[in-house]
This record gives structure tokens, C-alpha cells and sequence, in this order.
């Protein structure tokens, strides 16, 4: 149990009575002994039976199996999140695989969809346009003061859905659970915030349910002024605090990025963490093929912000065995909806130029297969179906083992299936995806996908800065968690397909992973704490655990 969080003989007067059964962090429900029921002034307010955490978690578990939908069994968990966190956090941790792909992705894309319709309680904090000059005032609001992590959406690019407006405050939320269920980090040390600047999503506009602002986006030096005022404010209030970008549309992820990358310990899950676990399942497709990072040509189905990243990252990597920058982006070729990314085009964005290359105008994507001849296909268009039969049949003419990528989720919007790319490449693809798919029998063997799922990236990441206090979050952080990440796929895991790690042990993975981040980060005079004996003890020491004090 994290120190911060109170134990049953400093409760405070105001944390007595009833209000305590109304404290997500400091409720127990019926957990809580006679005695305590008693010393707390709510005895008579619970059944008489005393369960134990493990029975609690038994209980909800069946709740859950009665239920018919996911998005069903995610506002049932979201409504236990609201009264008791550690009871939340214990049947999440209790089996991550199951429960992860509910709290977070496919299904938070549903629920954020549907998040005014659905609204219940207050959760994190909403900062509107409209109290530009009060920011610092807003946040202070928040009861807790030591927060380490704020995941922040303006909620403009939510997954593969779009304009979500506050609806997408479904993410920071999903996300900082994923911080604590699977690397450890104390929840009280998170603080999910949406800035609200508008939305031009018309649906929501017109709609009176809508929570936030009736009002178009606001766009160039109002927004930046407000993007500025809410860094200044966060770093006046929480200087220890780490500032993770989510979902931000790509005219103001990347700048947003560039802005503020050397200055706080910031860092944009859609383009990094995406890059990093994309970089990692690269390095564990090359422990089936046998094959160099170096000797690798991609080709990536769509040219945002999350393609350019995983462009850089993979270009940085191959600098690191031997090539130049520039060798390492001429392998990165990058297609979008007018086409290849060539030199004749005058429409891109500063952001994508460097991977622009000189080569004929190219309108196919399966003609650009032929002509670029990639050993990779990486999906992040957010449209579902683009690797079609025809994709992944050129794809597995020119290589013995193509590597199939289609990362867009939620599911949705997956650019393929796994049995699409299992049975089109006649069983010869190295597969992963964004969402989670089923396992796939084809010619008598089993096959399992793996899920790309930045879920093995950031809460790793996460725990590293907390364990390090760093002052910052760099590229080769990055390329150290996704080294980590693959060197944890067993043979056996690689024999069927899967290059992660599974999910079923994604907190040990995940602990792990931060150790390796740590290192580094220590070995880099990045971290505001003295460098521990033993890192891994250190970390797996400061790791929350679900249980009641």
C-alpha cells in the first residue's frame, strides 16, 4: 500500500461517518470490521456480514457475468471505481487480460462515444476555454496535492473516432487506471484532465444532453495561449508531476510536442508510446524472422502524427546499429489519402517532410508494395479494411515472413483482421494489432496475435519517472522500453505468433520494463533521486498493491 494513502488510525474527522463510505479512497463497503464500523460512526449503515477484499471480488465478478455487453460491464466498473478504488483496482488486477480490453480499449471508445448520455459521477477535472486566466485557480480545486501524473486530452482525435469533445474524458480516465493495474502507480498520484476548447462534432453541438461547451473549436494563438497557461499552472501546482498529450489532433500534437519536450517531463502516448510499442513488436517479429533492424524497409497506411512517430523511432533505432538519420528515414516510406508521400507533393505538413522521398506519384497502396518492396506493413489510418486481400497477398509474395501491422483501433477500425492476414498470407504473416483479436487455426496450427497496445509502454514508462523523479521523458526512453518489452516474448510465445509479452503477466512485464527505464534514466543523470542498490527491488517496492491496510 502506497504511504500517501491513509491508514484507519489517522482518518481525519471529515473522512468519519458517512462521508467515508462516499470516499473512493478510503472506502471499504463491506469490508470494513465491526470495529472500525463502530470507531467510524457507520454502524447500522452496512449489512451485518464482514467480507473479506477476496470475497468482494468474487461478488463483482458475478455482477459482471449477468451483464450481456462490454460497455455494460465498463459503466459497472467505472461506477465501483467511483465508490472504491481498491476494490476496483483489485478486480481489474485480478485478471488483466480479461478486464483490461473493458476499462480501456475497444470498449472506452463506445463508452466515450455515449459519455454524456451515460454521465454518473464527477471524475479528474474540466478546464473550459472560457476561465482562460484561472487555470491555476480551477486546478487547485483537485483535493489531492502530490500528483505525479495528468494524462490530458482536448478531445479532438479520441482513437479512431474523432471530435469527441469532453466526451473524451473517457480516456485520461481509462488510461490512469492502466497506470496503476499494470505498472504499479498509486492511483491517488494521477489526475485525469480534459481542456475544453469547443468541439466542431455537430452530433454534440446539437445535442442537449452534451456536457461541454456550445461552442467550434478555438483554434492558433487563443489555443496556444491556453495550452500555455494550463503547463504554467500545472507546474506551479505539481512541479514532480509528468504530463502525458492523448489524443490531440495532429496540427497540435506534434507542435505541442516540439514545445514542450525539453522543458518538463511531457511526453504524447499517441506518437511515442505508439512508436514504442510498434518498435517493439518490430523487435520481436525480427526474433522469428532471423533478421537485422538494419535490413528492414516499412511502410506505413497513414502519415499522422502516430505513423511519423513510429517512423522516427524505428529511424532512430537503426541509428543506434549503424546507420545514418538519413539512411534510417530513406527505409521509412509513408502513405496517406492522396497517396504515397513523395517528392512532387506540395500538401504535407513541416512534420512529415522528413520522410518524403523522391519516387514516382503513387495513388495505390498495393502498387507501392511492388515498387517499395517493405518487409512491414504498419496501419495507422484509422480506416478499417485498407489491408486487403490484395495488400497482404503482394505482401507475402516478396517476403517469406511479412510483417503485418494493422495498429488502428478500436476495433473498428482495424485496417485488417488477424484470420484475414493469417489465411491471405497462407499462414506466413507476423502479425499484430491495435485491438485484441481472437486466436486463429489455420492448417492445423494455432495461431495467437499479439496486441500492440501501448498499455505495455506507458504504465512502464510511467513507474520509471515516478521511481526516478525524472526530469524529463526522451526518445531513447523510448527505445529502451521497447528492447524491454521484447526481450521478455518467450520461445514458446514466439513459436505461436505472439511478439508481446501476455497480458495475463502484463504487471511483471510491466515492472520489469521500468527497471530497464530507470536504469537509464539514472545512467543519464536525468532522476532528482539517488540511484537505489537494487532498482528492480526498489520499484517493485514502491508498486501499489489492491488491498485495504
Amino acid at each position: 500500500m502506497s504511504p500517501a494513502l491513509k491508514k484507519d488510525n489517522d482518518m481525519s474527522a471529515q473522512e468519519t461517518g458517512f462521508t467515508l463510505l462516499h470516499d473512493p479512497l478510503n472506502n471499504r463497503g463491506s469490508a470494513f470490521t465491526l470495529a472500525q464500523r463502530q470507531q467510524q460512526g457507520i454502524e447500522g449503515l452496512l449489512p451485518q456480514a464482514v467480507d473479506s477484499l477476496e470475497t468482494q471480488v468474487a461478488r463483482i465478478h458475478l455482477q459482471l457475468d449477468t451483464l450481456d455487453s462490454d460497455l455494460q460491464k465498463y459503466l459497472l466498473l467505472s461506477d465501483l471505481q467511483s465508490r472504491n478504488q481498491t476494490l476496483f483496482f483489485a478486480v481489474i488486477m485480478s485478471d488483466p487480460a480479461t478486464f483490461m480490453p473493458l476499462v480501456y480499449t475497444p470498449t472506452v471508445g463506445e463508452a466515450c462515444q455515449k459519455f454524456d448520455h451515460f454521465y454518473r459521477a464527477p471524475r479528474g477535472v474540466y478546464l473550459p476555454i472560457t476561465a482562460k486566466g484561472r487555470l491555476k485557480e480551477l486546478l487547485s480545486h483537485w483535493p489531492q496535492k502530490d500528483i505525479r501524473f495528468i494524462v490530458v486530452t482536448d478531445g479532438e482525435r479520441i482513437l479512431g473516432l474523432g471530435d469527441l469533445g469532453v466526451n473524451g474524458m473517457g480516456i485520461p480516465v481509462g488510461k490512469l487506471s492502466l497506470y496503476t493495474a499494470v505498472a504499479g502507480v498509486p492511483p491517488e498520484l494521477t489526475l485525469p484532465i480534459t481542456l475544453d476548447v469547443g468541439t466542431n462534432n455537430q452530433q454534440y453541438l446539437d445535442d442537449p444532453l452534451y456536457l461541454g461547451l456550445r461552442q467550434h473549436r478555438v483554434r492558433g494563438a487563443e489555443y496556444d495561449a491556453f495550452i500555455e497557461e494550463f503547463v504554467q499552472a500545472v507546474q506551479a501546482l505539481y512541479p514532480k508531476s509528468c504530463l502525458q498529450w492523448e489524443d490531440f489532433a495532429n496540427i497540435n500534437a506534434v507542435p505541442i510536442l516540439e514545445r514542450y519536450k525539453d522543458k518538463i517531463c511531457t511526453y504524447n502516448d499517441d506518437i511515442q508510446g505508439t512508436a514504442a510499442v510498434a518498435l517493439a513488436g518490430i523487435y520481436g517479429s525480427l526474433r522469428i524472422s532471423g533478421q537485422k533492424l538494419t535490413e528492414q524497409r516499412f511502410l506505413f497506411m497513414g502519415a499522422g502524427s502516430a505513423g511519423t512517430g513510429i517512423a522516427e523511432l524505428i529511424s532512430e533505432a537503426m541509428v543506434l546499429e549503424g546507420l545514418s538519420i538519413e539512411e534510417a528515414r530513406a527505409r521509412c516510406y509513408l502513405f496517406d489519402v492522396n497517396g504515397l508521400l513523395e517528392s512532387t507533393r506540395t500538401d504535407l505538413a513541416d512534420f512529415q517532410k522528413p520522410f518524403t522521398h523522391q519516387h514516382a506519384p503513387c495513388k495505390s497502396f498495393v502498387d507501392a508494395i511492388e515498387s517499395i518492396k517493405p518487409t512491414a506493413i504498419i496501419g495507422v489510418s484509422t480506416v478499417p479494411k485498407l489491408f486487403n486481400q490484395q495488400v497482404i497477398e503482394a505482401m507475402s509474395r516478396i517476403n517469406e515472413r511479412p510483417i503485418i501491422f494493422p495498429y488502428s483501433n478500436p476495433t473498428s477500425r482495424s485496417e485488417c483482421t488477424a484470420e484475414e492476414a493469417y489465411r491471405w498470407s497462407n499462414g506466413k504473416a507476423i502479425f499484430a494489432s491495435g485491438s485484441p483479436f481472437p486466436p486463429v487455426d489455420f492448417n492445423g496450427q494455432k495461431f495467437v496475435p499479439g496486441q500492440g497496445n501501448n498499455v505495455y509502454i506507458f504504465p512502464a514508462m510511467g513507474m520509471a519517472v515516478l521511481a526516478t523523479e525524472s526530469t524529463r521523458v526522451t526518445q531513447a526512453m523510448f527505445i529502451v522500453a521497447a528492447k524491454a518489452v521484447a526481450e521478455q516474448v518467450t520461445q514458446a510465445s514466439l513459436d505461436s505468433g505472439l511478439i508481446y509479452p501476455p497480458q495475463s503477466q502484463i504487471l511483471d512485464a510491466s515492472l520489469r520494463t521500468a527497471a530497464k527505464i530507470a536504469a537509464y534514466i539514472f545512467d543519464q543523470g536525468l532522476a532528482r533521486v539517488a540511484k537505489p542498490a537494487d532498482i528492480d527491488a526498489h520499484i517493485r517496492g514502491m508498486a501499489y498493491k489492491p488491498m485495504y491496510a
